[in-house]
């Protein structure tokens, strides 16, 4: 999302339109049926390959480390020792592609963003420039330690909230979603209140955040498309009003950016500020719910794992960190080269677009032993790359890591008995090119003598 709004020109075509905003064409062909060229039938955006990315990702790192896909024009790099040197090397690998839309915007899509005023600048994930170290320190220190550890009896007073619905729907219905009722919610409304909103309810912080990430990193039918940039569009103009409201909360992110100054001593800017606002708010809470949501789909899936973390001091970390390792949300993150250059063996042109697989990297047995297993507390378990590493690293993933554990550990302790729908294996996925996560985590009270 740079302020020109670019769009490879070899970005994917829409898929058609349909009931369910995430809709993709049929499944492809699983890797190795092809005689010639088995990558060629990959489709990042095909539901066989949402549902099931490892057999592709373990035959591209072993195969094909660094593969250009010939549908999006992206390299794909799927080595953990690759990635990690792209991420520790932003000279060389730029972070200005991490926010351009995946699909074409088209003419009628950029006039509604145009009436709304969109313009992002390059402010923390997409911005190599020397304003981004600075800025980077401004959300470091909002989401510091301290600040987390402190909001701890926050979160669990809110997760046990949406709990107490969660259990009368149970009684009542005899089912409920833990993803609608709890995961999608809780870390809008903590983020909300860490960051002092109160002219908003959630639902709206919600649907806003989710479509910014459908837009930008989806491949949605044209109509969708003009739907998606009228809710960034009043999105964006909600957080442009924020930053100029004065005068700023001392203690409120809004007013860290404005006592911000750059390198050469101004303030920063409003439409940067704008665009960390932007980053921010999707980051502290849209991903945080995609992580909540598939670390509670994980435990209720894996057997024996439901009651560990009521009872098990410091197990809800730990299943976390497997979760992150093997299954993060933010499945690829893009770079582009400076420069001529050669990667895992391969030669490289200037400008060349990557996506760093992120999720293939947790799986790579060269780092991690027996990488299809979750074993929570495994040795190496924070050298996954769930977060990045380097000068980009995600500044909230203290924040992440907290909220997903205290989730799990509430609803293990007040939903004992709870079991997985029948259904659940049926549930729809979301499968954005850098995002995954279950869209719905059905659930079903325990029978009357448990």
């Amino acid at each position: 999302m740079t302020s020109a709004l670019r769009t490879p020109a070899s970005a994917p075509a829409p898929a058609p339109a349909g009931s369910c905003p995430y809709e993709r064409p049929a499944a492809s062909t699983l890797p190795g049926t092809a005689p010639e060229d088995p990558f060629g039938l990959l489709d990042l955006f095909d539901e066989g390959f949402v549902r099931d990315p490892y057999p592709w990702l373990d035959r591209l790192r072993s195969d094909a480390p660094v593969h250009r896909d010939p549908a999006t024009g992206l390299w794909l790099v799927s080595r953990y020792e690759d990635i990690r040197t792209v991420l520790l090397d932003p000279a060389s690998f730029r972070p200005d592609n991490a926010q351009n839309a995946v699909t074409p915007l088209g003419v009628p899509v950029l006039r509604v963003l145009a009436r709304a005023g969109f313009r992002l600048r390059p402010a923390l994930a997409n911005n190599a420039s020397e304003s981004h170290a600075g800025l980077r320190r401004v959300v470091t220190r909002f989401f510091n330690a301290q600040r987390v550890a402190a909001a701890v009896p926050v979160i669990e007073r809110i997760a046990d909230e949406l709990l107490d619905s969660v259990r009368e729907e149970l009684a009542g219905a005899g089912e409920s979603d833990l993803f609608s009722a709890f995961a999608h919610t809780l870390p809008c409304r903590v983020m909300m209140r860490l960051l002092g909103i109160e002219d908003l309810d959630a639902a709206t912080l919600v649907r806003w955040s989710d479509a910014s990430l459908e837009l930008f990193w989806g491949r949605p039918s044209p109509a969708r498309r003009l739907e998606l940039a009228e809710l960034v569009g009043e999105f964006h103009q909600w957080l442009t009003e924020l930053v100029h409201r004065r005068p700023a909360p001392e203690d409120s992110f809004v007013g860290a950016l404005a006592r911000h100054r750059l390198p050469d001593g101004t303030p920063l800017d409003p439409r940067t500020a704008v665009g960390a606002c932007f980053f921010v708010f999707i980051a502290g809470q849209s991903t945080t719910g995609q992580l909540i949501s598939t670390v509670l789909r994980r435990a209720l899936a894996e057997p024996g794992v439901w009651p560990r973390p009521a009872h098990e001091e410091g197990f809800a970390e730990a299943w976390v960190e497997e979760v992150l390792r093997r299954e993060p949300p933010v499945t690829s993150w893009r770079r582009v080269t400076a420069r001529p250059l050669e990667l895992g063996g391969v030669d490289l042109p200037a400008g060349a677009e990557l996506l760093l697989m992120l999720m293939g990297s947790g799986s790579d047995p060269d780092v991690f032993d027996a990488p299809g297993q979750m074993v929570p507390g495994r040795a190496n378990i924070r050298h996954h790359l769930a977060f990045g590493v380097g000068r980009h690293r995600c500044p909230g993933a203290a924040l992440a890591r907290t909220e997903a554990a205290v989730a799990l550990r509430a609803a293990a302790r007040r939903l004992p008995g709870v079991r997985l729908a029948p259904e659940a294996a049926r549930a729809p996925t979301l499968g954005l090119l850098s995002f995954r996560a279950p869209l719905r985590v059905p659930v079903v009270a325990p029978p009357a003598s448990a």
